[in-house]
């Protein structure tokens, strides 16, 4: 059997942001240069979830961080279990055990500053001394300059979570932020007030951000549509549950059990109770409009 050279990085790359772009392009990079496939070694649950038991909320589910990662040019990408046997495997234990034995890895990059293995006390050097034991050539990738912008998934995070500057987030990641999910029924208060919504049931571990309404644009099946979209407990109705509510313009057909995807592009307000139903519509209205200048001056940007 002829081995496959597989160049490969370890990371759980939520996000795919601008940081970790910067480390694939130069595994991809080192595997044209090396006539190799450009593999990433990922996990389906995030490590710092299965260690101390915390749930993260996840900028991207597991088919969205494939899907770019992908884009990003990696050929392969092994997405594993992190359990509580991987968290106590040392460095060397998890390249011979996993890199190696499982998944043949013959050249390891990686990033500037990035540890792996329990307790993450090993550093580069050991990794490079490990990697001549086991065949596994290891490169150090090159910093990212940022420009001292701090960039990394859990700043990306409080900025959506805690800010919902969902624009500050997007030049983080390098692309605006995306929820895709199957629209389901509803309260339909929406409708009774001239702004019908698509209900969105977005995946559990999914991060959303901070409650409020978003310009947004959301592709269906029938194409793409500017939206407004409020993200919350909808406290004019005292809503027991928080919702992801869009409202497509100039929009008009039944998107009930289909899949949708709302990608954010700016934050217009917080969430907030009305004493009546006329006054929310009149502030509806007002939303809208906001959001029609917004997407149009989006579409003239050159």
């Amino acid at each position: 059997m002829t081995q496959t050279n597989k160049i490969a990085t370890i990371g759980f790359f939520d996000g795919v942001h601008l940081g970790h772009r910067h480390l694939i392009s130069q595994v991809v990079a080192e595997a044209a240069r090396r006539q190799g496939i450009p593999v990433v070694v990922t996990f389906r649950s995030h490590p710092r979830s299965v260690i101390s038991g915390q749930t993260v909320p996840l900028l991207t589910t597991e088919d969205e961080k494939v899907a770019l990662l992908h884009e990003c040019g990696i050929d392969q990408i092994y997405a594993i279990d992190f359990t509580s046997a991987i968290s106590q495997m040392s460095a060397r234990e998890f390249m011979q055990r996993v890199l190696s034995d499982q998944l043949g890895v013959t050249t390891l990059v990686i990033g500037y500053d990035h540890r792996f293995g329990r307790g993450r006390s090993e550093g580069f050097d050991d990794y490079v001394c490990y990697g001549r034991e086991l065949g596994i050539d290891v490169v150090r990738a090159d910093a990212f300059e940022t420009g001292g912008l701090p960039i990394s998934s859990s700043r990306i995070r409080h900025l959506l979570a805690d800010e919902g500057d969902v624009a500050q987030a997007a030049r983080l990641l390098g692309h605006p932020y995306c929820m895709s999910g199957t629209v389901v029924e509803g309260y339909q208060r929406g409708r009774e007030l001239g702004y019908p919504t698509a209900n969105l049931q977005i995946a559990a571990d999914k991060l959303l951000p901070r409650d409020g309404v978003y310009s947004a644009q959301v592709e269906t099946e029938w194409g793409c549509f500017d939206a407004m979209l409020n993200i919350g407990m909808n406290p004019t109705y005292t809503n027991s549950n928080r919702t992801v509510e869009a409202h497509l313009l100039d929009f008009d057909h039944s998107l009930y059990g289909t899949r949708v995807s709302a990608t954010l592009f700016d934050r217009i307000r917080d969430e907030q109770p009305f004493a009546s139903a006329d006054e929310l519509m009149q502030q509806l209205l007002a939303d809208e409009q906001v959001i029609r200048r917004l997407m149009s001056a989006r579409r003239t940007q050159p």
